[in-house]
């Protein structure tokens, strides 16, 4: 898992998806993110449930379809102005555990060197559409659909494996027994799709292969891609343990040259048996870099190309804006205070162990900040939002949440364009709120079904709460209780650092103030506390944030860009006086966040949310745990109420969304099987419109079936998708072809560095 500031989103991508990275990502001032690409394991952070609802429609038949909301940022130029040679350094998160897509521990990092040294049948577009990849597919097509569905696929004559032999029928067997589930010898995170395969066959000659499906399929240009050779899944030890650390066959425009885990290093050479249009480098070195430390990397050129987080992108923007500038070393006689230096050091981002040395290693530690901006002249930032999105997940499972009214009720108090506002407008990217759990726009199945549920509403919030027993009531003897043990300050007050405020992490949102609590444009959320002082609850501090690791937490320099709503934005009104409660209970839920670098901006995103929810009379406590406990022991557990965590969107989401959002199921042994589902939100319905679309061959029918199953998804209120995640990219100018994707899968032979005198056509945003 990782997570990147705007939303944590697990690791492991959905279904048949490929891999995407992960941040179940804790998730970013984003979202706890899956990989997208590939949700292998049933511990990938992708997912919701749902119920029922009002009326579904499918799309009118001269509906466009949507475009991308921003496009993708990679300084994109003809093959013939990028000079042949050279190394690309890319900052991953870490080494990955193993180079086998298919396995539960995959990653982010499996992803890249798979899409670079395998064969993967289709790729996806712009537009995150699959297109066949004609390096590999001259063409592929359903040939029958009765008595069964079979697809024939020509493979390109010139496609060969690395040690000489052709790609062919053996391969495709190899990989369909392996990943069939048929034998848990080969210990595989999943099998969807495969699993409907009655038998591969050749074709006519060697280069065509018949692939025969015992039931309809509707996804199936989603498997084989990527391909490994049966050299890696023709037995249970090779799976499992030989393509690990080595790939020895490949067939891609480059190959694995060496796995250096001492060096933190993944390196990649050009393929010599590659027959598509050459590699423009000669070498791709994928180099582990924690996020903290990438904006130093690219300054001191040990990575050319890397994900960053806001604050590193606002680093990059302030050292191209401060050319000619002066330096707070520059005092009169060349001294400066203590306090300057520590007031500049804080304003600029300087950790906090910096900021207070003494002042000899405090002038040291700005002198090589300074060099660093400097050299930060020569990188840019390429921006554009990534295939995934941040969601509210709502704890169905227990507790309040297990009532569809008050799920519904959360839904109708939150303002999502504010909430999407709140993180993208300051990074200059298109903030329009998700209006679909199962795409995102510019994909063929988008629509913005949200109306299942209606937009933000007060007083509709409010009455599905009286409608399900919730009235005002007072203060409760249970809750003076509590507020009498730990005591006034368990809320933190007076500019405090909300993290240190209470017990065990906590402080609570929305208590039993006579006069209610406004809200800020700086996220800070005044009132007064029962004896009347003044009060206030802040995000923590100087949390940095870890970018992709897993939709986009970002990170600030003495305050975070996306933690501030737009100017003009207008103070939720007070909330009326008197907790909600029910059968002598006050109406409170748990708000679980992690507590990590990088959460800046969910911590913010979550306290906005608390504060519109306090506007219905719902209390919120925000519990700050450890990155490390945040999916295991509460997301996947059903240890909260509320949490921040994202999903990659899918280019086959009646295959890789299904685990997400299917009903729980009781096993033998008395526990629940919730796959993927976090939130044990689910009906028969959503399962079975998910069914049908993965069984029909007709296009727009399943492009149909998906939107009703959104609706119902919608309805039900399990999960309230909030805002497309923030991609930010650090990339050396000179690199071309290379940046922030989007929904595009990178074109590896296509990437390389400018020739010297060529110039790139001016296009997308730059930071």
């Amino acid at each position: 898992m990782s997570y990147d500031g705007v939303g944590q989103r697990p690791e492991a991508a959905r279904g048949t998806a490929r891999r995407a990275t992960t941040h179940a990502q804790p998730g970013g001032g984003t979202a706890w993110r899956p990989g997208r690409r590939h949700l292998r394991s049933t511990l990938a952070l992708l997912g919701a449930g749902a119920l029922a609802v009002p009326l579904l429609t499918g799309c009118a038949e001269d509906e466009k379809a949507s475009a991308p909301l921003a496009p993708q940022d990679i300084a994109p130029v003809a093959r013939d102005l990028v000079a042949d040679g050279g190394t690309l350094k890319w900052a991953v998160d870490a080494v990955p555990e193993t180079l086998n897509t298919f396995q539960a521990d995959a990653d982010a990092g499996t992803t890249r060197i798979a899409q670079a040294v395998l064969p993967s049948l289709y790729r996806l577009d712009a537009a995150g559409k699959p297109v066949a990849d004609p390096a590999y597919l001259e063409s592929a097509e359903v040939i029958e659909t009765e008595p069964r569905q079979v697809v024939l696929y020509k493979l390109n004559q010139q496609a060969v494996w690395s040690d000489g032999r052709e790609i062919g029928a053996a391969d495709f067997v190899a990989q369909w027994r392996a990943l069939s589930g048929r034998n848990s010898a080969y210990w595989t995170a999943r099998n969807a799709g495969y699993d409907r395969i009655a038998k591969i066959e050749r074709g006519a000659n060697d280069l065509q292969v018949r692939v025969t499906f015992s039931r309809p399929y509707a996804d199936w240009r989603s498997l084989f891609s990527p391909l490994y050779p049966k050299d890696v899944m023709g037995s249970p030890d090779a799976f499992n343990d030989g393509a690990r650390r080595k790939l020895k066959v490949t067939a891609g425009p480059f190959k694995v040259e060496k796995v250096d885990t001492a060096a933190k290093d993944v390196v990649l050479t050009r393929n010599p048996r590659w027959w598509g249009k050459p590699a423009k480098l000669n070498e791709i070195v994928l180099h582990a870099v924690t996020r903290d430390k990438r904006a130093a990397a690219l300054a001191d050129g040990s990575v050319d190309l890397a994900d960053i987080d806001s604050s590193d992108a606002q680093r990059i923007g302030l050292a191209h804006r401060a050319k000619g500038t002066g330096t707070p070393l520059q005092g009169a006689g060349g001294k400066t205070s203590v306090k300057k230096l520590r007031a500049w050091a804080l304003a600029h981002g300087l950790d906090s162990d910096q900021v207070h040395a003494g002042k000899k290693k405090l002038r040291k530690a700005i002198t090589r900040y300074l060099e660093q901006q400097q050299a930060l002249r020569d990188v840019e930032v390429r921006k554009s939002l990534e295939p995934a999105y941040t969601q509210l997940a709502l704890n169905g499972s227990t507790g309040p949440l297990a009532d569809e009214r008050v799920r519904r009720a959360v839904a109708r108090a939150l303002d999502r364009v504010e909430l999407a506002r709140l993180v993208l407008t300051p990074l200059g990217l298109p903030a329009v709120p998700v209006g679909s759990h199962l795409a995102l726009s510019g994909q063929a199945a988008y629509a913005d079904d949200s109306g299942a549920i209606g937009g933000q509403d007060a007083k509709e919030a409010q009455a599905l709460l009286a409608d399900a027993g919730w009235v005002r009531g007072g203060p409760l003897k249970e809750q003076k209780k509590a507020e009498k043990a730990a005591g006034p300050e368990h809320g933190g007050h007076d500019g405090e650092d909300a993290s240190e405020g209470g017990k065990d992490g906590e402080y609570i949102v929305g208590e039993d103030d006579d006069k209610g609590r406004a809200d800020g444009p700086g996220g800070d959320q005044g009132g007064t506390d029962g004896d009347g002082k003044g009060r206030r609850h802040e995000p923590a501090g100087d949390q940095r944030e870890h970018g992709d690791q897993h939709l986009a937490q970002e990170g600030k320099h003495g305050g975070a860009p996306g933690a501030y709503a737009p100017k003009g934005t207008a103070a939720p009104a007070a909330a009326p006086a008197g907790p909600l409660a029910k059968d002598g209970k006050p109406l409170a839920l748990r708000f679980v966040l992690p507590s990590g670098p990088g959460s800046q901006t969910l911590n913010t995103v979550a306290e906005r949310i608390s504060a519109m929810l306090e506007q219905i009379g719902m209390r919120t406590t925000i519990t700050k745990v450890s990155d490390e406990s945040y999916f295991k022991d509460h997301i996947a557990a059903g240890d909260y109420d509320l949490a921040l965590y994202s999903w990659p969107s899918s280019a086959f989401p009646a295959t890789d969304a299904r685990p997400i959002y299917a009903k729980p199921v009781p096993a033998a042994d008395g526990s629940v099987n919730v796959e993927q589902n976090y939130t044990r939100v689910g009906t028969d319905q959503v399962d079975q419109l998910f069914d049908e679309a993965a069984t029909t061959l007709d296009e727009d029918e399943a492009r149909d079936l998906i939107r009703k199953a959104d609706t119902r998804i919608w309805a039900a209120a399990g999960s309230i998708p909030l805002y497309q995640r923030p991609q930010l990219v650090g990339a050396r100018k000179s690199l071309v072809n290379a940046g922030a994707f989007g929904f595009q899968t990178p074109v590896y032979e296509d990437m390389g560095f400018l020739k010297k005198g060529a110039k790139v056509p001016a296009a997308g945003p730059k930071g």
